[in-house]
């Protein structure tokens, strides 16, 4: 099992897909919590990570086997012990109802919503055209609700930016697998749309992302996700597009966890 939990982890991480944590992270320091508390829900954060992770890896195991352009050694070795791999979604899944019930804090509720939203998604509404971006957009509310305590609702300001941040990614995702996932017969929102709509779509996200930063937290911060729609897609590397957005974007995020932080608490 400890494999398997590894051979996630890394993946994962290699690949950038743990973001949530960071975000969990800075509503937790953007609300004053305490250090004990952030380290507390820090490990919670992970290990939510891990259960959902590894249960797209279960959901997406056929696929991933048949897709010839993936290193297959991680695959190969869930798929020869199907019983560790199902033991271990369900150990994370008691360590944190335990975590959640000890601790209190909102922690059980980011459990059913993150765990919930992210099986729900594996399960298919990744395939089901325009829910897999709105899905992604809970997603990114539901997850970093690890570092929301309650009695802090400046936290949600900084939720609500990390869904439309979320919705971002996906929609920038289903372009990077458009090709993969037409093959397959999967209708993503990017192969209903085509690739060149989905990217609109991303960049309106960008735009809507902006317009919240001003609404809900300062129109000085407002034209950096705005930014982020100019930056241009070179020669279809959707990758390298990716990471240039995910930069802004993250830029965005840290200036607006710092705004809130330094209102200690105050809305408006």
């Amino acid at each position: 099992m400890l494999k398997i939990l590894l051979d996630v982890a890394v993946f994962r991480l290699r690949r950038f897909e743990m973001a949530n944590i960071a975000g969990a992270l800075a509503i937790a320091v953007a609300c004053h919590l305490g250090w004990a508390e952030i380290g507390y829900r820090a490990v919670f954060a992970l290990l939510l990570n891990l259960l959902v992770y590894l249960n797209n890896d279960w959901y997406d195991l056929d696929d991933d086997l048949a897709a010839a352009a993936k290193d297959q050694t991680k695959n190969a070795y869930l798929a020869e012990h199907l019983g560790a791999g199902l033991a271990a979604q369900l150990g994370l899944l008691a360590v944190l109802v335990v975590m959640a019930l000890a601790w209190g804090g909102g922690l059980m509720i980011a459990l059913v919503a993150g765990a919930g939203v992210c099986w729900a998604y594996s399960a298919g509404l990744k395939r089901v055209p325009f829910l897999d971006v709105l899905a992604m957009i809970a997603w990114g509310v539901a997850m970093p609700l690890v570092g929301l305590a309650p009695g802090h609702p400046e936290g949600w300001l900084l939720l609500g930016q990390l869904g439309l941040f979320s919705g971002v990614f996906e929609s920038i995702q289903v372009m990077r697998d458009h090709d993969a996932d037409e093959a397959a017969g999967v209708r993503t929102t990017a192969v209903v749309l085509g690739r060149a709509r989905a990217h609109l779509l991303a960049r309106a996200l960008m735009i809507a992302a902006g317009l919240y930063a001003g609404l809900c937290l300062s129109w000085w911060i407002a034209p950096i996700p705005m930014l982020a729609a100019l930056i241009p897609l070179r020669d279809d590397d959707v990758e390298a597009y990716w990471n240039h957005v995910r930069v802004t974007l993250g830029l965005a995020m840290i200036i607006e966890t710092a705004l809130v932080y330094l209102r200690g608490g105050a809305l408006g």
